[in-house]
């Protein structure tokens, strides 16, 4: 594919969707602090640590919706169909491609710059964008009981996916930020923030062939929906409970 003419009209019609439904994110402006203290309360989460950012990026509203998976990789691995509910059985690598292509169908579309590229967020990144400002449990607050509102998990799941957007968004604009699937991170499976990067980065450590899941599903309870909440698996893992949610950034 070398031209948006090879592009088909629905092929357009849905990244010019996705390109609309990026939300800039400008550490260090308004009540959005340019430094946050990322990390929780249990092991995996510590030792608790200064992030700071020296760069804006834009994030996706929405976790990646079936009928974009389908317009950019030719099919759709969900169990549960729906066009605009979120895909998932996808692994780490799926992820990755379908960011990359996407990347080059929005470079060829003329929606983004030859220097812009769609990714996955690393740690650093998404707890940034999820807590939108918060140092609480939850981008609402530390109450539990609030959570029916904001996302999808084992206190209101009916079994089967609903639309992306339907509950309350974060501070941010950003909807199932708490809940309904899991969404990859790039950074690998380290059992803890030993020794991890304070400037946004990825935590990247040779030969592990694991990778970081975060905010919680509609298979999980309260506890696993959390900012701070990590969760690692096996790159090669699907499940009808794993999804995505992309980033546009210069690369």
């Amino acid at each position: 594919m070398t031209n948006a003419e090879e592009l088909t009209e629905t092929q357009q019609k849905l990244l010019k969707t996705f390109h609309r439904e990026f939300v800039l994110i400008t550490p260090g402006q308004g009540k959005f602090p340019k430094s946050y203290e990322m990390g929780g309360k249990a092991e995996r989460e510590t030792p608790k640590h200064k992030v700071s950012f020296d760069y804006s990026f834009y994030v996706a509203k929405y976790e990646v919706p079936q009928n974009l998976w389908e317009a950019v990789m030719g099919s759709n691995p969900s169990r549960w169909k729906g066009p605009r509910n979120s895909v998932e059985e996808l692994t780490f690598e799926d992820a990755q491609k379908f960011c990359t292509t996407a990347t080059k169908m929005m470079q060829l579309a003329k929606l983004i710059d030859k220097d812009q590229e769609i990714r996955l967020p690393s740690e650093a990144e998404w707890e940034y964008f999820a807590r939108a400002g918060t140092k609480t449990d939850y981008s609402f607050g530390d109450d539990e009981k609030l959570l029916g509102d904001y996302g999808w998990f084992t206190g209101n799941a009916a079994g089967n996916d609903p639309p992306v957007g339907v509950k309350k968004p974060n501070a941010w604009g950003l909807f199932d930020i708490h809940g309904y699937l899991w969404e990859w991170c790039t950074d690998t499976g380290s059992e803890s923030y030993k020794n991890a990067p304070n400037d946004g980065s990825a935590h990247i450590e040779k030969d592990r062939k694991t990778r970081i899941l975060r905010g919680g599903s509609w298979k999980d309870k309260a506890d696993k929906l959390t900012s701070s909440y990590r969760y690692v698996v096996a790159a090669d893992l699907t499940d009808d409970a794993v999804g995505l949610r992309c980033i546009l950034t210069k690369n």
